[in-house]
Formats: structure tokens, C-alpha cells, sequence
């Protein structure tokens, strides 16, 4: 918020010695940091205005002319001017010998082209004015002044520069200082001083002629509580008078016409955002706000053509749209040249829907801003009524009538106790209620002894930021100074700090997956329907359930994912596209499921842990290449990380999932839970994503931290020596190695120490239909030497439940 030093003094009295620099070390010690003191005068003295009585051309110059100027001085100056649009008649700046201007010009007489100059006639960059915000006729020559700018006036105070801009870096919680008024209360509160502000405005009205000059207004949703409208008839649309001019580009607001430029100033005075409606426009002068219809057009007044859904307020006639509340007005409504009847709009809409309407459409104005942040709804009809006299004085019109005002939920002001030994207990302070209670008063709130150690305060509804009694403190603090409180160590019992089971987990599967060599990477939660397409999933899988999201960022982020598989595999795309072909990447992200579209409540979310692997990958070393990437290089990482983590009994099975390979996926299982799948990517799914030889494993880091062991266990050294026996047994095709070594392990007992499975072969040893595979077995007692025998009978239980259970034979 750009506040002017001089305007400001209009509402409070800042006193001889106030200067633009302590006022802003004021503001920034009481809470509303000054980010930027900006004086408008760049370098202009002695620049004066300057009457064009006389042109003639330059007798030696097609583009120069010799003017004749009077600049209040006892004759009238000669003066060269090379200028396109200079001509007899006009005010303009004018700078005598002597002046300087910006970028350390000093102006002298001179002779150009053999006739002597006086001075110069200067454009708007000559002295400095941003001429980004000037209309485009003001840029390009020189700068016209009014027409009733006194010869010899200094330009200084006439353009405003002799002014002062502080610009506030306001927090997102003091919306009431986005006005003058709001920061002449914050002003004359520190310097314990009044506001002043004009009492209720009472203007000259005429009756309406006719229905054309009424009016009728209809509120038809409940984002909308409060709304008026007041009729201005006989206007006339021209520039508005230099020094309303110079007030809105001291703020940075570009000036536009008499009738748009009062809406900006009376918005930047009371903060009240101001929307004015061409009435000829307006069919049968009936104005309705309503919620817009689903695919329903408009276009605002940037010419944009935008395309609305029903989240949206807009403001309509009987047969369109000619607003988006809050946010922009229609193009089909403006005010143009022709324009000579109004109806000026002053409202409360709801924050939220303003803002979503607006970030949907990816618009931003000012008036946006100050609705989604809360306006003050008491000043509405003051600032309606303001800007209607203005319009009225500034363009030559009559104000029509009384405003329509429908108000369906007026605002209420907040009351809170304010207790003062808690204000002192939390501030480090001993002040008495009394002065607890002065603070109050100065920042406009009404306060009343509720008993001995609490106040009453009632805080008015500019304050939306204030709502419990610790706001008040701070607001006590502010006031008091924050220089003046004590400094102390903090009391009270402090809480070491300590990551959760969950973040360690997930610390600990980073180190182990970077450990094998294996990349992170981030990827977005937000993807499109379309990116399930590869998995080529039944109509009723529940990876189809996308939740949408409200605003999504484009059409490819416009649904939350249920699966990872398509985040990584279009990584992995991107990079084989670039020629990255050895991948080993791993992310630790969320999916989403919900129970119902649309959404009722919240969504299950899971933490998974999914890696993807293509290409070579292991050893770098010289004169050594990688290994190729297969279904043992993924299930021997799945394997690893499970036992860093201490998940033991883990039992794999074949498997089948959509966008994987039936024949080459599995999943792991402990104690009957699974915890994830691993295997290859279908061929299918893999021409999609434009892939080859592609491996993917998906693990519930929910499932992983109930499973995993924290605490080290540590067991003594073997004291006696472990009897190793190897065993080979033939079976179908069918059965997974896995179920062979549970068997084993549930037939041997607690002698068995290990089972490790060291070889599958399947070729002209061993009939069709079958495999033959190897397990190594070692055994061990903890209090004796084992013999021969024992071990024999335990292996031999092993032999038999293998031949009951899967018709297994030993292999000779």
C-alpha cells in the first residue's frame, strides 16, 4: 500500500516536526513496516508553468520551432522547442535558466541553430514522472497542464512533487490499513492524537423523471450480504482534475476518466472498492446477483472473453452478465465517453468466492484484493455517497434519489474481555488498567470496566483481524512499544524435540535406497485422468476413483493420483528422451483414495515408497559395466532394504497388477499382510510411456514402519559350530520358491538358522513341467555341538513335509 505523506495529513495531524522518515520509523516500530520512502522529485527546481502565446517555425530547423512563452516573468521568454505537439495556447512546464532536472541537467540560455533559447519546454520523462501510468497523449511531446495553471506557478506542488510515498509492507491480516482511513487510525493511535475525518455526508438530490432513473436490485445468493447502488444522471466523461490525478498515481493507479477515477480514490480513502455501471446498459434497470450458470460467458474489461461455472458471483441484468463481483467489471456495462447516466455500485461479497473467482480466471485487481481480505461493511453507504458527490461535482451531474441498499446480514461488532494481569503476565509488563484501557480508546475501540481486572473492549468491524483476547495484548503491546518490554529468558518446561516413528522410517529408507545407489526425485501428487491410460484398468478398479481438484494448475495437474507408477514412468521417459539410459530412481510420496465421488469426507491417503529401474545399474569402475537391470536386480533391493529395516519372515508370490508384467511380478507378504509389489512393467504399458526393459517395485511405508524394528537386536557369537546341508528337490512349475522355504522352515524347527536359495534350473536333467530348485541349509543348536544324526532326522522332516505337501522328489 502506497500512502502519500501530504494526503495522509488530510486525516490526521502529524505536527511541524514530523518528517516522512520518523513518521516510517514510527509505523515499522509499532508493527506496519515502511518498506520504501519515496520522494517524487527527482531532481526538479525552478520549473515553473508556462503560457504558449506564440509558434513560429525555426528559420533554420523543419522540426524546431521558436516560441514565445510567458512564465510570469516581466517579459515574455524566447524559447526553442523541438516538441511535435507544441503549439499556441498551452500550459505546459516550462524551466528558466538556471532550473535543474532530473539526471543533473542545469538549463542554460543557449543558441540552437542560431536562435537564442530562454529555457526549455519539458515532457513528463523531463521531469521524472512515471510515464507508464500516464495517459499515451501525455507522453509523447510535451506535458499540458490545465488550463487554469497560472504563468509562473511552480510545477513542484502543482504535480505533486514536492510529495512523499511511503510504501507499507503489510501483513495479510491488516486489510483495514489498504485504506487512508484505515492507517490515519493506526497513525494518530501511536501519536495519541484524534482522526479527521468528515462527519455523515449529506448531498443534494434530485427525484427520478422516470422508471429508467430507478433502479430495482435483487439478491438471489448468499455470497452476497450487504448491497447498494445510487443513480447519478447528467454526467459528463472527461480527464479528471490534475490533482485527483496526481493522488491516484501517487498510489501507483493509472488515471482513467472522471466517473473510473473516483471509484479508485474513493476505494484508496475508505477501502471501500467502487464499481460504476453504464444505466442505458442495464436492461430494464434491474440489477440481480446471483450465482453464474454453468459454462456461461463474459467478457470483462480487459477484453477477455472468460468462460464461468457456478462457484462464481457474478453481477447480472434480466438477460446477462455485466460483472464478476468483486473482481471485474463487463464490458458490456462500462462507462465510455457517450455515458451520461450511472449506477454506482458499493457491496460486500464473500472473501472466499472472491478469491476463488479469481484465481480461477487468473485475474487481479485491487478491488479483488481488498474484498478477499474483508472490507469494513459500516463505511459502505459513507464511500457510496462520497463518490456519488464527487462524480456529481466532477462531471457535471445530479445525484438521482436515495441509494437502494439491501442488507441480509448486517455486520456485528465483537466484544472481548481483556484481562490485565493476563496482558501483563504475557507482555512482562505492570501496567494498570488505565493505561491498558487509553491504549484501547486510541485505536477507536469502545471500552467498558466489566470488574477490577477486566475490560470490556468492543472492537469495531474494520478490525477483522482482531477476534480473541491475545490480539488485544499484542494490539496493548504495539502501542506501549515493543523497545520498552523487558528482555527474558522464556519460562516454562521445555519439550525435547524428536522425530516420529514415521520420519525416521522414511530418514532411514533414503539412506539405505541412496546407499545401493539408487536416485530421489519429487514428483507432483496432482496428475491427469489420462495418464492411467497405460495401465489399461478394469472399469471398476478403484485406481479410477481420481479425486479433481477445486483450481487445478492445468489440464496435465488436474486430478490427485491413486497410483505412482505413471509419475515415474513419465520421468523416466523424459530423461530416455535425453539419453539418460542407466536409471535407478525412488520417490517416497502419497496417493489417494476416496470412499465416494463426489468427495464427502476425508480422502484415505497412503504413504507409498515406489522406485523404478531401466538400463545398467551397480559398479561405475573402470573397465567394468554395469549390470543390466532384471527381476533379481529389483527383488534383491526389496530384499536388502526389508532386512536393514528388520522385517523378517517376508514370503514372495506371484503376482498380477495392472501396467506389470503377469509373468515377471511379485508380491511380498508378512505374517499374511502385504507390503508392496515389485516385477516387470507390461510391454503394453511400456510402448505407451515409450520404455524398455523396465522394472518397478511399490512398497506402504504404513505397512513397512508396523513390520520394521527400531532397536537393534544384538545376540552373542555361535559357541558351537553349524552343520550345513544342501538340498535339491524337483517340483511343478507352479509353485513359488517361496512357499518351498516356509515349508522348510516350519519342518526343521529352531535348529534351522538359515535358509538360502541358490539355484533354479529348469532344462533336459529335470522332465517338462518341472524345476529343480537348491536350498542351503544350516543348522545350529546354542547350547551343544550337533551330531550327525540330529541333524539328519530334522532334514529328513524337511524331505517329507516338502514330498506331502507339493509332491517334491529329491533331485539325484
Amino acid at each position: 500500500m502506497k500512502i502519500s505523506y501530504k494526503w495522509l495529513q488530510d486525516y490526521v495531524d502529524l505536527g511541524a516536526d514530523m518528517t516522512p522518515e520518523k513518521l516510517a520509523e514510527l509505523l515499522t516500530d509499532h508493527g506496519i513496516p515502511v518498506e520504501v520512502i519515496e520522494r517524487l522529485n527527482k531532481g526538479v527546481h525552478n520549473v515553473v508553468v508556462g503560457h504558449v502565446v506564440q509558434t513560429e517555425q525555426h528559420p533554420n530547423a523543419d522540426k524546431l520551432k521558436v516560441c514565445r512563452v510567458d512564465a510570469g516573468q516581466a517579459e515574455l521568454l524566447q524559447i526553442v522547442c523541438g516538441a511535435p505537439n507544441v503549439k499556441a495556447g498551452q500550459k505546459v512546464p516550462c524551466a528558466l535558466p538556471g532550473a535543474e532536472l532530473p539526471g543533473d541537467i542545469k538549463i542554460k540560455r543557449a543558441k540552437l541553430r542560431g536562435v537564442e533559447s530562454q529555457g526549455m519546454l519539458c515532457s513528463a520523462a523531463e521531469l521524472g514522472l512515471d510515464t507508464r501510468l500516464l495517459p499515451k497523449e501525455q507522453t509523447e511531446g510535451l506535458y499540458i497542464l490545465p488550463e487554469d495553471a497560472k504563468p509562473g506557478e511552480l510545477i513542484e506542488p502543482l504535480l505533486g512533487l514536492d510529495d512523499v510515498v511511503l510504501e507499507l509492507e503489510l501483513t495479510p491480516n491488516r486489510a483495514d490499513c489498504l485504506s487512508y482511513r484505515g492507517v490515519a487510525y493506526e497513525v494518530a493511535a501511536i501519536l495519541n492524537r484524534k482522526v479527521k475525518f468528515e462527519g455523515p455526508v449529506s448531498i443534494p438530490v434530485t427525484e427520478p423523471a422516470n422508471s429508467s432513473e430507478q433502479v430495482k436490485v435483487e439478491i438471489q445468493s448468499d455470497n452476497c450480504t450487504q448491497y447498494s447502488v445510487q443513480v447519478v444522471k447528467g454526467i459528463q466523461v472527461a480527464p479528471s482534475p490534475l490533482w485527483l490525478q496526481t493522488r491516484l498515481l501517487t498510489a501507483g493507479i493509472r488515471p482513467i476518466s472522471n466517473i473510473v477515477d473516483v471509484t479508485n480514490y474513493v476505494m484508496l480513502e475508505y477501502g471501500q472498492p467502487l464499481h460504476a455501471f453504464d444505466l442505458s446498459q442495464v436492461k430494464e434497470s434491474t440489477i440481480i446477483v446471483r450465482q453464474a450458470k454453468a459454462g456461461e460467458r463474459i467478457v470483462t474489461l480487459d477484453g477477455q472473453e472468460r468462460q464461468l461455472d457456478e462457484s462464481m458471483l457474478v453481477i447480472a441484468d434480466p438477460e446477462r452478465a455485466i460483472g464478476l463481483a468483486g473482481v471485474m467489471g463487463g464490458e458490456n456495462s462500462e462507462v465510455r465517453e457517450q455515458t451520461s447516466m450511472i449506477a454506482l455500485e458499493s457491496a460486500y461479497f464473500d472473501p472466499g468466492t472472491t478469491r476463488l473467482t479469481g484465481k480461477k480466471l487468473g485475474l487481479r485487481s485491487e478491488a479483488q484484493m481488498r474484498f478477499e481480505k474483508g472490507i469494513d461493511p459500516s463505511i459502505m453507504r459513507s464511500a457510496l455517497l462520497r463518490a456519488a458527490q464527487l462524480m456529481a461535482d466532477l462531471g457535471g451531474g445530479q445525484v438521482v434519489g436515495q441509494p437502494v441498499e439491501i442488507i441480509s446480514r448486517p455486520a456485528q461488532e465483537l466484544t472481548i474481555d481483556l484481562r490485565i494481569t493476563r496482558t501483563n503476565q504475557i507482555l512482562g509488563t505492570n501496567l494498570s488498567a488505565e493505561v491498558i484501557q487509553s491504549f484501547m480508546q486510541r485505536l477507536g475501540f469502545a471500552v467498558s470496566e466489566r470488574d477490577a481486572d477486566t475490560l470490556a473492549v468492543t472492537v469495531p468491524v474494520r478490525r477483522t483481524d482482531i477476534s480473541r483476547e491475545i490480539d488485544l495484548i499484542e494490539e496493548a503491546a504495539r502501542l506501549y512499544g515493543y523497545d520498552k518490554i523487558s528482555t527474558t529468558m522464556p519460562v516454562g518446561v521445555l519439550s525435547q524435540g524428536a522425530y516420529t516413528g514415521g520420519q525416521w522410517l522414511r530418514r532411514t529408507i533414503r539412506e539405505l535406497l541412496s546407499g545401493m545407489g539408487l536416485l530421489e526425485i519429487v514428483t507432483y501428487s496432482f496428475t491427469s485422468p489420462g495418464s492411467l491410460q497405460p495401465l489399461s484398468l478394469a472399469d471398476e478398479s478403484p485406481l479410477r476413483k481420481q479425486i479433481p481438484l477445486a483450481l487445478p494448475m492445468s489440464d496435465e495437474r488436474k486430478v490427485l493420483r491413486t497410483t505412482m507408477l505413471p509419475s515415474l514412468a513419465e520421468v523416466v521417459g523424459y530423461n530416455l528422451n535425453r539419453k539418460n539410459n542407466d536409471l535407478a530412481l525412488f520417490e517416497i510420496g502419497t496417493v489417494f483414495h476416496p470412499n465416494s465421488l463426489p468427495i464427502t469426507e476425508q480422502p484415505l491417503e497412503k504413504t507409498k515408497l515406489a522406485a523404478i529401474l531401466t538400463g545398467g545399474f551397480g559398479s561405475q569402475n573402470i573397465g567394468e559395466k554395469p549390470r543390466k537391470v532384471d527381476f533379481y536386480t529389483v527383488k534383491g533391493i526389496v530384499e536388502t532394504l526389508l532386512s536393514q529395516l528388520g522385517i523378517t519372515n517376508v514370503v514372495y508370490n506371484s503376482d498380477e497388477r495392472p501396467g506389470m508384467h503377469p509373468g515377471r511380478t511379485a508380491r511380498a507378504v508378512v505374517n499374511g499382510t502385504e507390503i508392496g509389489f515389485f516385477g516387470a512393467l507390461h510391454p503394453l504399458a511400456e510402448n505407451t510411456w515409450g520404455l524398455k526393459e523396465t522394472y518397478y517395485l511399490e512398497l506402504d511405508v504404513n505397512t513397512l514402519q508396523q513390520f520394521s524394528r527400531s532397536a537393534i537386536e544384538f545376540r552373542p557369537l555361535p559357541k558351537f559350530p553349524a552343520i550345513e546341508r544342501d538340498l535339491a528337490v524337483v517340483v511343478t512349475l507352479d509353485i513359488p520358491a517361496g512357499s518351498l522355504e516356509q515349508t522348510i522352515r516350519e519342518a526343521a524347527g529352531d535348529l534351522l538358522k538359515e535358509v538360502r536359495l541358490f539355484d533354479v534350473y529348469q532344462g533336459e536333467q529335470v522332465a517338462a513341467g518341472n524345476k529343480s530348485v537348491a536350498f542351503s541349509l544350516v543348522y545350529r543348536a546354542e547350547d551343544r555341538t550337533l551330531t550327525d544324526e540330529e541333524v539328519q532326522v530334522r532334514h529328513d522332516q524337511v524331505v517329507q513335509s516338502l514330498r506331502e505337501k507339493y509332491q517334491a522328489e529329491l533331485r539325484a
